[in-house]
């Protein structure tokens, strides 16, 4: 179980490294690069929510009965974020940046659900809450970088 942490908190911290470096690019890099980066920063955000999509997606094939109701609302639910991330890429920057935002509260809201909170184990729910607090901080100091210019 400990080495099972350990392996996902590593993971999962790697996971924010393309968001540090490219959120870091668009700050202090020459002009070129941080329109670069900002592009890559939004398109490896759509990414990773439709991941988390994909997180629920095996949830239900997994742990809940086809028949039961639970299973048709999660695999609904599994497909929003990557129906609000591909979209968002399509906005300009600020637009897609809050949209992005939006959705990880979203899907964090979601999984802090009674129903949810029963399917996912803990080491999974106390490392979404860290993750999503590193990932919601980015979307923002992204946000006032685009505001400010």
């Amino acid at each position: 179980m400990l080495l099972q942490a350990r392996l996902t908190t590593r993971l999962g911290a790697a996971g924010l490294l393309p968001f540090a470096f490219t959120l870091l690019m668009a700050w202090v890099a020459p002009a070129g690069w941080q329109a670069w980066a900002i592009s890559a920063f939004l398109f490896y955000s759509a990414v990773i929510l439709s991941f988390l999509g994909g997180i629920q997606w095996g949830v239900a094939m997994t742990l809940d009965a086809p028949e039961d109701a639970a299973f048709a609302s999660r695999m609904l639910r599994s497909m929003l974020p990557s129906l609000i991330a591909w979209p968002a890429l399509l906005l300009p920057d600020l637009a897609a940046t809050l949209i992005l935002l939006a959705g990880y509260l979203l899907i964090h809201a979601y999984e802090g659900q009674p129903a949810s909170r029963a399917r996912l184990p803990g080491w999974y729910r106390s490392l979404r809450r860290s993750l999503t607090l590193c990932v919601a901080g980015g979307h923002v100091l992204m946000a006032l970088r685009l505001v400010i210019g």
